[in-house]
């Protein structure tokens, strides 16, 4: 069996087994990343890797784990949330009373917090409902655990730092009062189907790591998941190139506004 078809027999199997579908990553990131994970275990080849992960449930959670990229951190580019915290948080709240929001592929948790920060620091946690979701129910364990490491709260504003952590022997803990507010779940942005009428999205440094049709496929969906007037909020890598092709317009740097 030749290297190539070794790894596409590979992505069967696991797109069977798991419904993920490795295809849609690209193809040279994902294939290093689980290559060096296959030869940390001294298998030869993928087929032997399969085998191993189908009887050890231990290799298949550190294989889901290595799959999903985890890399988080609080406040990240900190000028695009105070332009959510400052325009466009109270734009939306004016026009739906309520605000409906989703943060996809949340990863450990620090960006659905910043966005708790962000509603208790208006008062409008009370009138806000605040979805995260991640495929790995590893890293949502963590995220509802809610400790966090000192430096993942380097951008976060020192008075933020003050109300809503507690150190605890050199880390922190995140307030009750965000983890309430946060409701976390497990869903696979590529498979599952997708909840309604949300005012604002947001899903940020992750799509750069999808194919460009998997990256279609989401931004429609995220569309479609959108009231009109609602925000897709992503990352600073991640410009879409002609929004209005899903129902889009450009409300202002990695904002985009359902039409």
């Amino acid at each position: 069996m030749s290297a190539d078809t070794d790894f596409q027999a590979f992505i069967h199997h696991i797109k069977t087994k798991t419904d993920i579908d490795l295809s849609l990553y690209k193809e040279a990131q994902m294939k290093r990343r689980l290559t060096t994970l296959r030869l940390k275990h001294g298998f030869a080849t993928f087929a032997d890797y399969w085998r191993a992960l189908e009887s050890d449930n231990r290799l298949m959670s550190e294989f889901l784990d290595r799959m999903t990229i985890n890399v988080s951190e609080f406040w990240r580019n900190p000028g695009r949330w105070e332009t959510l915290q400052r325009r466009f948080l109270p734009e939306l709240l004016q026009q739906a009373g309520t605000l409906k929001i989703w943060s996809a592929a949340c990863s450990t948790g620090e960006e659905p917090y910043t966005i708790a920060m962000l509603l208790a620091e208006g008062g409008l946690l009370n009138r806000s409902a605040l979805l995260a979701t991640d495929l790995d129910a590893g890293v949502l364990a963590k995220a509802q655990e809610g400790i966090y490491a000192e430096r993942s709260l380097k951008d976060v504003p020192p008075a933020h730092a003050a109300r809503y952590f507690t150190e605890r022997n050199g880390m922190y803990a995140v307030s009750d009062t965000l983890k309430n507010a946060v409701r976390f779940k497990q869903h696979n942005l590529l498979h599952d189907e997708y909840d309604s009428g949300f005012d604002l999205i947001v899903c940020r440094n992750v799509l750069i790591y999808f194919t460009e049709e998997a990256k279609q496929q989401l931004y429609y969906k995220f569309s479609e998941a959108l009231r009109p007037g609602g925000l897709l909020f992503v990352g600073s890598t991640e410009q879409i190139f002609s929004p209005a092709q899903y129902g889009f317009e450009t409300a202002d740097t990695f904002f985009y506004r359902k039409i």
